[in-house]
């Protein structure tokens, strides 16, 4: 009986295949491995005059980097290239990696999508090139073939700068949201033995101080969560040295980089087993999973990438070429000399006050008056910094007879007119703060902290973004002859909150940029030739994203000029003098309380935009003369300041002296800067300068200026080009706050 009953099941096994079907789990269709498309393996150079970076794309569609530095004269040679790692997904040097396949390092792409899963390989599909005479733009499409998410890699090559702008274009072209973790604008993986970083550090009144350290087996992030003044802690920007410990103006390889981004970035440095160095750099994912809709595509700001091999250098003049012609608003144009009435009235102040300033500042000679803050606010008037900020009507009480006048009165004595507004802030005691707190940047059921008195304007609001331009057009309204605004931003965002994204909170960092930007493409629409100054409490909205609206940048609140050397001399590897706002103060220093002297105060300042910011009635007779006499001597040679090649001779960390020069493009003028930062004796102090970047077969007429006797015994006589940089120039400075300008000219 017992074998009749195993018989029956057998058969009715054998019979019905279908019972055992319907309790077997067919393979979801999500979860089927989808074919990857085959490619012929090629090779993507991205060339300027000098340097190429090249990318190999795999038969399997991964895409390699292979290559950042010199030409190479036939780059597809690197068809060959030994990866060292292998070719499979996330092994190598991925050209922009991302969180998914065998990458187990830091991603550049990292996705969470709507089934929660957080796996994206991107696989090359094909690419483009576009020339545009000086500019060449490749983008690289990429695609992951299970979630539809496309990336398009952008390359803008410079030709003539030798700097490459990267950034990525990233596309939801699936049915559902996916939510962005990681999103970098650009990865760039090296290979060299050795990394030396020079970064920068710093706070208030003492930004881009420098920082250098060689690059270990470990994870370096320089970063920022500050949301507002990001740069005043670190500035996204940095110089990669190879294959040395050392740091050099004039030898060796050197990548500079640097974000174009206003808000809080990322950029990580991680050294692999293989000694290769992938730098990531873009915005910083903290608090910031962004959403992408079905369709929608976040592009990212760019990175300015470029490479020497003659130092840092000729890294910097890359920048700055590149800057002046495409990355600062007017780049190069020539911004007027000026006084600033902060330091001289402060608050304080009348028409008749700032009628005398105009009289003393157009006697001097400089070109330009700007009235800072205080000028505005009835109800709560602006008498000190805890009040009136975001209620931006004129203060009747101190300027009776309105703005007009006195900016009228600038004309008459053939000066331009500035205004100081700060509109993305509000005090507590103003009537916007009452009116409008649903405005204000705050976190639901927690107190509103204060910096310097004040709350944060939410800009991720359109009614906001309308408000701060409309301060800007408000403001530009009160005289039909407003030449400059000083746009200041005082505070940090701290305890982030929006009223106006509701539950989508993690949007605010990124939508209060890109609502900066908003308002200053509106303002650069209808006011194209007025002059604006990118302000952040000093230096704390430095970088090339808020350049593209301003012409220039105020590079610290700290006047004193023995601390700009440091100051000026950091933020010179990064960004031109065109764009530096360097100002001659009082004495003792407002900041630190230091004395020097008025020649040392006007040689700093005459190394980027000179200005002043002083009560000019308290100069003596002499210092009035001397100061007449160095503003007349500058506006001689400004166009070199703001537009001839930079060469530094001295570093202010590795030597007694802080020097450096700038040269015109085709070397027949020059301007030469001196500073001696600690006393030493005169034996020692007979310092020999070689001059750089002079044309060696030309000769020079060499002329100290604003001296009476000259510190080189050849100031007034012609010397060759190969002389001065061979060793020729000979200066005898040596006491602490000595300094000298000295101009050449080719005969």
């Amino acid at each position: 009986m017992k074998r009749i009953l195993l018989l029956a099941a057998a058969v009715l096994l054998a019979v019905v295949p279908s019972a055992a079907r319907k309790t077997k789990k067919a393979t979801p269709k999500e979860h089927q491995v989808v074919a990857i498309p085959q490619i012929e393996k090629q090779v993507i150079a991205i060339e300027t005059s000098n340097s190429q970076l090249v990318f190999l794309a795999q038969p399997n569609g991964v895409l390699h980097t292979c290559h950042y530095g010199s030409k190479i004269a036939d780059p597809k040679q690197f068809m060959d290239y030994n990866l060292r790692q292998g070719t499979d997904y996330g092994k190598g040097p991925m050209a922009y990696p991302t969180q998914g396949g065998a990458y187990a390092n830091e991603p550049a792409l990292s996705v969470r999508y709507a089934d929660g899963s957080r796996n994206t390989e991107l696989y090359y599909v094909s690419h483009q090139v576009k020339d545009k005479g000086n500019v060449v733009t490749t983008e690289i499409l990429m695609k992951d073939y299970v979630t539809s998410l496309e990336v398009k890699l952008v390359y803008d090559a410079y030709r003539k700068e030798d700097v490459i702008l990267s950034h990525a274009e990233i596309a939801n072209g699936g049915k559902t949201p996916v939510e962005l973790i990681d999103y970098a604008s650009s990865s760039l993986y090296l290979d060299a033995d050795k990394y030396l970083l020079t970064s920068t550090y710093g706070d208030w009144s003492a930004e881009m101080q420098i920082e250098r350290e060689v690059l270990g087996h470990n994870l370096k992030v320089i970063e920022t969560k500050r949301g507002t003044q990001a740069t005043q802690w670190n500035n996204p920007s940095f110089m990669l040295s190879l294959n040395t410990d050392s740091f050099s103006e004039t030898d060796g390889e050197v990548i500079a980089g640097s974000l174009c981004w206003s808000g809080n970035f990322r950029i990580s440095f991680e050294k692999n087993v293989a000694h290769r160095l992938n730098v990531i750099a873009g915005i910083n994912p903290f608090s910031s999973e962004y959403p992408l809709a079905p369709g929608a595509t976040f592009v990212t700001p760019d990175m300015i990438w470029t490479w020497s091999g003659q130092g840092a250098g000729q890294a910097t003049r890359n920048i700055h070429a590149w800057a002046r012609r495409y990355g600062v608003y007017g780049g190069g144009q020539i911004t007027p000399t000026l006084l600033n009435s902060w330091e001289g009235a402060y608050f304080t102040f009348t028409t008749e006050t700032l009628l005398r300033m105009i009289d003393d500042a157009a006697a001097m000679g400089l070109e330009m008056f700007v009235l800072d803050d205080g000028w505005f606010a009835m109800d709560y008037p602006r008498d000190s910094d805890k009040q009136g900020l975001g209620d931006w009507e004129v203060n009747t009480r101190k300027i009776p007879e309105g703005i007009d006048y006195v900016a009228s009165y600038a004309h008459s004595k053939g000066l331009k007119f500035g205004i100081w507004i700060e509109p993305e802030m509000v005090n507590p005691k103003s009537n916007l703060a009452q009116a409008h707190p649903d405005w204000v940047v705050r976190s639901p059921g927690r107190e509103i902290l204060q910096a310097r008195n004040q709350w944060v304007l939410d800009l991720t609001n359109p009614e906001v973004q309308d408000f701060v331009f409309g301060i800007f057009d408000n403001t530009m309204s009160l005289a039909p002859n407003i030449d400059y605004i000083k746009f200041d931003s005082n505070r940090p965002i701290m305890s982030m909150g929006s009223d106006y994204l509701g539950a989508e909170q993690n949007r605010f960092y990124v939508d209060y940029v890109q609502g900066l930007y908003n308002v200053m493409r509106r303002v650069r629409e209808k006011y194209p030739d007025t002059i604006v100054q990118c302000c952040s409490s000093g230096g704390s909205r430095v970088d090339y994203g808020s350049l593209k609206y301003f012409n220039e940048y105020w590079t610290s609140d700290d006047t004193d000029a023995m601390e700009r050397v440091k100051i000026q001399y950091g933020t010179s590897l990064f960004y031109p003098a065109c764009t530096m706002g360097s100002h001659v103060s009082d004495v003792p220093n407002h900041q630190t309380g230091n004395v020097t002297p008025l020649k040392f105060r006007f040689d700093i300042a005459a190394a980027g935009r000179l200005g002043m910011e002083l009560q000019p009635k308290n100069l003596s007779e002499s210092d009035r003369a001397l100061a007449d006499r160095c503003i007349r001597s500058y506006k001689g040679f400004r166009d070199l300041v703001f537009n001839g090649d930079l060469y530094r001779l001295s570093s202010p960390y590795e030597s007694d002296y802080y020097a450096f020069m700038y040269v015109s493009e085709d070397r027949s003028r020059a301007v030469v800067y001196l500073y001696s930062t600690n006393y030493l004796n005169r034996a020692i102090g007979s310092k020999t300068f070689r001059l750089q970047g002079l044309d060696p077969a030309k000769q020079y007429k060499i002329e100290e200026l604003n001296v009476d006797k000259s510190c080189f015994a050849g100031s007034g006589s012609v010397y060759s080009g190969d002389y001065l940089m061979g060793g020729g120039f000979t200066p005898q400075i040596f006491k602490t706050f000595a300094s000298a300008v000295f101009y050449l000219e080719a005969r």
